[in-house]
């Protein structure tokens, strides 16, 4: 029974990792394959939205041959680009609209008990951020990525002034 016991032990998953302070969000995940001498190399690209839900975002996009390890890298990725988005109470400070490539976003703050009215990839990115009440339209492009990064975008480009010492 100890044998067994020792044994099990020894082949358990190593990936365990502690709860973290930040939530993950897969936005896509893309199986891509390069042609070689060989043959296909098959690996996959996987996009994730990274949050804390107090205010601080980051998206990552991670390459490998399987899944797993590219979530890891993009989770690792994300969390190294994090940006705090200026927040009034649960909304947004005013409204935006961006234009990244093809990509239009348009952001608008709402008035409490709203919620978030936004598609897809805003959601993913608005919701970890910690922005509950929001209204969004997604215009122009139906790429979930260029959706992702229009929108941190759009969150990067609030004017805030900031109050003068006197």
């Amino acid at each position: 029974m100890r044998e067994d016991y020792n044994f099990n032990m020894r082949f358990q998953r190593q990936d365990q990792r502690a709860p973290s302070e930040f939530e993950e969000k897969i936005v896509q995940v893309h199986r891509v394959s390069k042609k070689t001498k060989g043959g296909n190399k098959i690996s996959f690209s996987v996009l994730v939205v990274v949050g804390d839900k107090k205010g601080r975002v980051g998206v990552g996009l991670g390459g490998a041959p399987d899944v797993s390890s590219a979530v890891r890298k993009a989770v690792t990725y994300a969390k190294k680009h994090l940006y705090t988005v200026p927040m009034k109470d649960k909304t947004i400070p005013h409204e935006v609209r961006v234009k990244l490539g093809a990509a239009q976003i348009l952001l608008r703050p709402a008035p409490a008990g709203t919620g978030v009215i936004a598609g897809g990839a805003v959601r993913a990115v608005v919701e970890a951020a910690g922005i509950r009440d929001i209204v969004s339209k997604i215009l122009g492009s139906k790429n979930q990525a260029s959706n992702v990064y229009a929108t941190m975008h759009a969150l990067k480009s609030f004017k805030i002034r900031q109050p003068e010492n006197i």
